[in-house]
């Protein structure tokens, strides 16, 4: 009997012996292929995530401030595309007044709804006054024209102050990421505003659902108009 339990106690020392030696093979393969931390690896879990978020305020997270294009780099190139009204219209006819550029669709059932409501809010405020609105279609296959006549109606838009432009899509890519810095494609845009000085530069960009963003466009558009007009460069 003794000799029995002897071989058994001998054979479960054995099976966990060979286990111990197979885990610890394993886990040195794992660190030298770095499949699996080492001893002196970081690792990050959730409760890394909780603490950071605990020590995290609102003002962290909030940015009222708009983005800036860099003082050293010239952002502003040339530009022409085809108004509502058929006409063609370059960013050299732009100049002299400030202008607030925008991306659309027509087709958009929420966002540009929205975004365009914004932008009648813009119109009431500075009816009548020295600056003007830009809408870009970004699925210009749709939005020919005739669409973009009948869309503007929908908002009241001034046929002189906000102006829907259109033309190719490939071409307003480059105009999106080129010249205003936002990434734009077929039925995509941001919710950015850009907003243009009378010599044709970007003053900033503005995150129209940001409350304190929008009323600092506000505010700048108001400054530039006050602002006494210096002569436009030539091109």
């Amino acid at each position: 009997m003794k000799t029995a339990v002897n071989i058994v106690l001998i054979l479960l020392f054995g099976v966990g012996a060979g286990l111990a030696i197979r885990s610890i093979r394993d886990s040195r393969r794992s660190a030298d292929d770095g499949s699996m931390p080492g001893p002196n690896d970081v690792i990050f879990t959730n409760d890394n995530a909780l603490a950071d978020n605990d020590n995290l305020r609102p003002e962290d997270i909030e940015n009222a401030t708009p983005t800036k294009p860099p003082e050293d780099e010239a952002w502003l190139s040339k530009f022409q595309l085809t108004e509502r009204s058929g006409k063609e219209l370059s960013s050299e006819d732009l100049k002299g007044e400030p202008y607030v550029v925008s991306f659309f669709f027509s087709t958009c059932p929420s966002i540009c709804v929205q975004q365009n409501q914004k932008l009648k809010e813009l119109q009431d405020a500075f009816e009548g006054q020295g600056v003007r609105f830009i809408a870009i279609s970004v699925d210009p296959e749709t939005d020919t024209p005739e669409v973009l006549r009948e869309y503007a109606s929908r908002f009241g838009a001034d046929e002189d102050q906000w102006l829907f432009l259109t033309g190719e899509l490939k071409y307003i890519r480059r105009v999106g990421a080129e010249i205003f810095r936002q990434p734009v494609d077929q039925k995509f845009h941001t919710e950015r505003f850009a907003l243009v000085d009378r010599q044709g530069e970007i003053e900033g960009f503005y995150n129209w659902p940001n409350e304190k963003q929008f009323e600092k466009l506000k505010e700048r558009i108001s400054e530039m108009l006050d602002a006494p007009q210096t002569e436009t460069p030539a091109a």
